[in-house]
């Protein structure tokens, strides 16, 4: 936060904004109050005004805060000058120097100081002349170096104020406008150089050529305003117009990418993806130049992605939509971004998948894995079952058939997935029931299976696979009722049955745990609940995982 405040500073300074950009570098201030560089920032900012008073007492906090900081004391000595207090100011730049003895600041400030301790008094200030009468505004005006100062309300009091007293000119030397129209009214030729305040700064301080402040805020003006024309027009569909305004705005303003991310929006819109893909490159490398707003330069990749996309027709293509999109999330992890992201992952697998479909490839696949079963080489016929499925992954055989593998395996999750996903493709096929039915039936859930035994003979009621199968289970469910379980086999049992949920929900109903309290102690209503169907059901259960035993 207090870094956003100080570039909103920054940029207000560089415009020319410096009430603004004092209000920013406080901002940052409260959010960071031991950053020195933000009250060396304000201390620049509030030296531009004028303000030398404030001035002072940033620099003065810049040097407590970082005392073996040369700028600090460049800003210490500028505020003394501004105050005429031209001994405290070569004190400061000669501290200055002694932390960094090659400064050309610091020693141009220090020169500079020293000379004016030295000068004559203000009030013979040799120029005073110069600046007298309406003659001086006539110059002014006439010279196309200082007409258009005369439009900036702060350069036209600092005349008026030397006017009234020529001795004021001292408190506004610094000022290259003041130095620029001394050298007009005196027909000489002044070589301005930039105070402190506009020097080139360390640690992201900003840098400002006064003169050209108006100039360059009338431009970022016209550009704003072919913006949002080009803005109207886009909402209008007048996308040529739309166009034409923002390359109008780009070429009045090249610092500001936002107006190349709104014609490649256009672009993007009339279907010039070849275009709005240079201009989204462009946007980013001018942003980098600029070190524009991360978002500015993320939402630049997210365009160009979104372009990439739209030219994708096989899977290949959506590599560099994918690249691009993780860039942009690099840049700014924006929720738009990242489900286009989702939704291209997602279009390149799908393609991958019509491309490599191919149901003879499969067949063919499936055969080899047939093969590999028989020779019971499972882990290879795995591998073969698997690639007939990628090859056509509509085939409820070749998930069958690995099915098959992974109980022999062990894996009976695996083929528990496998099974289930067969009987998805094709509710009918009979392997599809007895290959789940014998994964449940190793996994000892026999009420499970005999479920699915019986689920699939209502599609092949003569099915002898699926017949063996509920043999199998009746036989196990009745050794349990007759209590022919081994000690071990019951707490195995038991164990298991306590992990199925649907034996937790039987054992957490209240009617339930009413009717096994009445099986124990209350012979005549247990066969009252006997009578219902659903009790006795949830009971069986309940005696099939060992939990209930009856004696």
């Amino acid at each position: 936060m207090a870094d956003e405040a100080k570039a909103k500073g920054n940029a207000a300074f560089s415009s020319g904004d410096f009430t603004s950009a004092v209000n920013h570098f406080t901002e940052a201030i409260n959010l960071s109050p031991t950053k020195h560089v933000l009250f060396s920032n304000r201390s620049a900012a509030h030296a531009s005004l004028h303000q030398y008073q404030e001035a002072l007492s940033d620099a003065k906090k810049t040097v407590e805060l970082k005392p073996d900081w040369a700028k600090g004391y460049s800003r210490l000595g500028a505020a003394h000058v501004g105050l005429n207090q031209f001994g405290e100011a070569a004190d400061a730049y000669s501290k200055g120097l002694e932390i960094d003895p090659s400064n050309e600041a610091l020693k141009t400030g220090l020169a500079d100081a020293s000379s004016r301790s030295r000068a004559a008094a203000p009030q013979n200030n040799p120029f005073g002349d110069a600046f007298k009468g309406p003659e001086m505004w006539a110059k002014l005006s006439a010279d196309p170096s200082t007409r258009g100062f005369l439009k900036q309300p702060d350069f036209v009091n600092m005349m008026q104020e030397i006017q009234r007293s020529p001795s004021n000119l001292n408190l506004y030397l610094k000022d290259q406008r003041v130095m620029q129209s001394l050298g007009v009214l005196l027909n000489v030729q002044i070589r301005t150089q930039a105070g402190d305040e506009a020097e080139a700064m360390e640690e992201d301080e900003m840098v400002v050529n006064e003169p050209e402040v108006a100039e360059e805020k009338e431009k970022k003006e016209k550009a704003l305003k072919e913006k949002e024309m080009g803005n109207a027009a886009y909402k209008k569909k007048d996308f040529e117009n739309a166009i034409k305004h923002y390359s109008t705005a780009m070429e009045i303003d090249d610092e500001d990418i936002s107006y190349i991310t709104n014609r490649a929006a256009v672009h993007l819109e009339m279907g010039n993806y070849d275009e709005c893909i240079k201009d989204c490159d462009k946007a980013v490398e001018r942003g980098r130049e600029l070190r524009s707003d991360y978002k500015m330069v993320a939402k630049a990749l997210t365009r160009k992605g979104t372009a990439l996309g739209k030219m994708a027709k096989v899977s290949k293509d959506y590599e560099p939509v994918i690249e691009t999109y993780q860039k942009a999330l690099t840049e700014h992890r924006n929720p738009d971004t990242l489900k286009r992201l989702n939704e291209a992952e997602r279009a390149k697998k799908e393609l991958e998948q019509q491309e490599y479909f191919d149901p003879a490839i499969g067949d063919a696949e499936r055969e080899k894995g047939n093969e590999f079963f028989k020779e019971q080489k499972y882990p290879d016929a795995v591998r073969h079952y698997t690639e007939a499925i990628k090859r056509n992954p509509k085939d409820p055989r070749a998930y069958s058939n690995r099915a098959a593998c992974y109980t022999k395996l062990g894996a009976m999750p695996e083929g528990l997935k496998d099974a289930e996903k067969c009987i998805e493709l094709d509710p009918t096929f009979s392997k599809g029931y007895s290959r789940k039915g014998a994964v449940q039936f190793f996994m000892k859930e026999y009420d499970n299976a005999m479920e699915t035994y019986q689920e699939g003979l209502k599609h092949d009621p003569n099915n002898q696979e699926l017949l063996d199968g509920v043999r199998r289970c009746v036989q196990q469910i009745n050794k349990a009722n007759r209590g022919d379980l081994t000690p071990e086999e019951l707490k195995e049992r038991q164990a298991k049955g306590m992990q199925d949920p649907e034996i937790q929900n039987i054992l957490t109903d209240p009617v339930m745990r009413q009717v096994l309290s009445d099986l124990q102690e209350n012979p005549a209503a247990a066969q009252k609940h006997m009578q219902n169907p659903m009790i006795m059901n949830k009971i069986q259960k309940l005696i099939s995982s060992g939990i209930v035993q009856m004696k």
